[in-house]
Order: C-alpha cells, then sequence, then structure tokens
C-alpha cells in the first residue's frame, strides 16, 4: 500500500512538471478582459467589384480580325486583345508615303530655282547667243537706259522674282507638312485599329466574335484586374458619417464562411436622389486560399457601425480565438499567476468585428470577438492561442 502511494505521488510531481514546461511552451498571447461600448452595427448589402474594370470599344469602322482569347483569359499589359482589318488604311498609308515624297522632291526644286535666282537673276532670259554680245548690250546699254527714262526698275523685277522663288519654297514646305500629317493621322488609326489591355487582367465578356462588323463607338469586350477586388455598397447617408477612407469594417462573404476585414477606399461626393444612399468602395484583402473563391458579382454584407443609434451597449468582449469550444460547454483558459491556468465556463452572447469594438490592442486587430455574459469578468487575463494549438488548460488536465 505504501509503495503503491509512493508511485502514484512520483507520477503526479512529474505530471506537474510535464505540465508547466509544457504550457510554458504553449502560452499564446495574453489579454486582459475589458467592458467596451459598442453601437449595433446595420448590414448592407454589397456587390464584390474587380478595382479596375474597362471596356474596349472599337475607333473606327471594320471588319473584327482578332480576338485574343476567351472569358477568363488573362493577359498581361499592352497585348493587343482586338484587332480590326487594317488593309485599307495600310494602303492609304502607303499613297501618304508617296506624296510625302514627292512633296520632298518640290521643295528640294524649289530650293534649288531661288538659289539659282539669287546668285544669277535672270539666268533663263539671258540669251546666250552671238558670243553673248545680245546680253551684254542688254546689261550696259538697254537696261540703264530704260531705268534712267523710268521705263522699269531692275531692282524691283529682283525683288519679285525672288519673292515668288520664295513663294514657291514656303508653298513646298506647306505641302510637305501636310503629307507628314497624313502619315500621322493613318498611324494613329492604325493604332486605334487595335485594343490593347491598359493593365495585367482578365477578359470578363466578350461582346463580338471574329468577322463582325462593328462601328465607332461599339463596345467589343470588358477587361477586369481581378487580383485587386473591392465591395461596392450604397450606404444609407445617416449610416456615412461613421465612415472615413483608412476606416476598417467587417463583411461577409456568400462563398466565406468567416467574415472578413475590409478597408474603406473611396466615399462618393454626392448621393443618389432617388435613394439617398450614398455609394462607397471598400478595399477587399484576402490570402490566396481564400481570394481563389471570390470572384467579381458576389454578393456581400458590409457592417456598418450606426453612431446615431439610440443607445450603446456595454458589452464583456474577449477575441473568439480565446473561446474554446470543443466541450460541452464552451470555456476560456484564464491565467492565475506563477504558470497557473484555470478553465472557466462562460455564456456567450453576440459575434461582432474589432472595428465595432473601438479602442483594443493594436496585436488583436485582425481578430473576431464575442460578448461574455458570464464567467468572467473585467480585468481577468485570459490566454488567447492558435485553433491549431491546445491551450495550457487542456494540457494541465
Amino acid at each position: 500500500m505504501v509503495k503503491q502511494v509512493i508511485k502514484i505521488t512520483a507520477l503526479v510531481g512529474m505530471s506537474s512538471y510535464l505540465c508547466l514546461t509544457t504550457a510554458t511552451e504553449m502560452v499564446g498571447e495574453y489579454y486582459e478582459v475589458h467592458t467596451h461600448e459598442v453601437s449595433p452595427p446595420v448590414s448592407v448589402s454589397g456587390t464584390v467589384i474587380p478595382k479596375k474594370e474597362v471596356t474596349l470599344s472599337a475607333q473606327l469602322p471594320g471588319r473584327v480580325e482578332l480576338i485574343a482569347g476567351e472569358e477568363g483569359d488573362a493577359f498581361s499589359e499592352s497585348t493587343v486583345l482586338v484587332a480590326l482589318d487594317d488593309r485599307e488604311l495600310l494602303a492609304q498609308r502607303r499613297a501618304a508615303i508617296a506624296d510625302w515624297r514627292n512633296a520632298q522632291a518640290t521643295l528640294r526644286n524649289a530650293g534649288i530655282q531661288y538659289s539659282r535666282e539669287y546668285r544669277s537673276p535672270d539666268s533663263p532670259e539671258k540669251a546666250p547667243g552671238g558670243m553673248g554680245l545680245p546680253h551684254l548690250f542688254d546689261q550696259f546699254v538697254t537696261k540703264p537706259l530704260s531705268d534712267l527714262l523710268s521705263e522699269s526698275d531692275d531692282s524691283l523685277d529682283r525683288n519679285a522674282n525672288l519673292y515668288r522663288y520664295g513663294t514657291q519654297v514656303e508653298q513646298a514646305q506647306g505641302t510637305l507638312m501636310q503629307a507628314q500629317s497624313r502619315i500621322e493621322q493613318i498611324d494613329a488609326k492604325l493604332r486605334d485599329a487595335e485594343s490593347q489591355a491598359p493593365f495585367d487582367g482578365v477578359i470578363t465578356k466578350k461582346l463580338v466574335e471574329v468577322g463582325d462588323t462593328v462601328q465607332p463607338g461599339q463596345p467589343l469586350l470588358q477587361f477586369a484586374d481581378i487580383e485587386h477586388l473591392q465591395l461596392e455598397v450604397d450606404v444609407p447617408a445617416r449610416l456615412v458619417s461613421a465612415l472615413k477612407v483608412g476606416k476598417t469594417v467587417t463583411a461577409k462573404l456568400d462563398v466565406l464562411s468567416k467574415r472578413v476585414n475590409v478597408t474603406v477606399a473611396r466615399i462618393f461626393p454626392v448621393a443618389d436622389r432617388q435613394r439617398h444612399t450614398v455609394k462607397v468602395k471598400l478595399d477587399l484583402s484576402l490570402d490566396t486560399d481564400e481570394q481563389k473563391y471570390i470572384s467579381p458579382g458576389q454578393y456581400a454584407q458590409i457592417d456598418i457601425p450606426d453612431i446615431k443609434a439610440a443607445g450603446q451597449q456595454k458589452l464583456l468582449l474577449v477575441p473568439t480565438a480565446a473561446v474554446d469550444q470543443g466541450s460541452s460547454l464552451p470555456s476560456i483558459c484564464v491565467a492565475k499567476g506563477n504558470n497557473q491556468y484555470e478553465t472557466r465556463l462562460v455564456r456567450l452572447g453576440q459575434t461582432m468585428s474589432s472595428s465595432q469594438v473601438g479602442e483594443i490592442n493594436p496585436r488583436f486587430r485582425e481578430h473576431e470577438f464575442i460578448s461574455i455574459l458570464s464567467g468572467l469578468k473585467e480585468g481577468d487575463q485570459i490566454v488567447v492561442t492558435d485553433s491549431s494549438k491546445p491551450t495550457p488548460c487542456v494540457t494541465q488536465h
């Protein structure tokens, strides 16, 4: 009998030592229980939307020659998504290049004619016959005598000829500029014949098929960035004062089993005149495993704090991660000090997001909270652990 008592005592002592050692290793974070004044939130319906979405439309009339892919296909920025038939434009460009070359030749000829007139006036009118004697007679006798008798003005004639050839140079320059502008205009139309991806994204909807004839302004396809999602919600005007850009609230999506935090990204400045609501966009930040189930168009419910509610509730709140609901009754592990822990059975109330709680420890900002109706008091130190790890209280038992 004495030997059995000694064995039991030794086993109890060894288990207590192992319990304290294990509890010390497995303690998570401590959270001090506080009472918070909480405003009941208002759930508002919203929709998941892509952060960036465009509708590519035809800029020119023509026939669709190319569509890069189908709905759901991903493309990088600057990829050609839709191309129209550009054979007529290419023919016009070749004709414009020919006009440009002709204008260049005309400009060179006009420049040479001006230079010749400037250096050698009246060259076409000079008579080379008679060993140059008629020309010499005109230069030294006829023209000076004509100028003297005021029948002609040689300098005025020369200036008029220079002005005429100078005008031809300017006209040739204008023609060349017109030809160059025509080429640039056609190049712009050739660019408009192709619709490129403005950013990395996927085709969300095709509105035409290869072979369709389109007109300017006709939608071709919708393209969106679904890697970065937002929630769009029409918030009643009386609730907008509780929101500001950068504020975090919670939302419930149909495809997820838990609420997620969303951040106010934009509050539109004008309310809808018919519905008296204000459009608000919220950034949705999720990990890769969660985001693969979410797509634009899905339904969501956003919790908006109602700061104008008639009264606020004072609730004793703890992180939901601190509650062990594995047994028949929910319990929480309370730290007593000196590596001692106690399991408390509690009665649970409503669940709410951290955005409704107000001022809390930043380390618990990502947690959901639940109200405690009985079993805890303000100031208790409770243990918050990861759901995959047991609490020290479980280890002690």
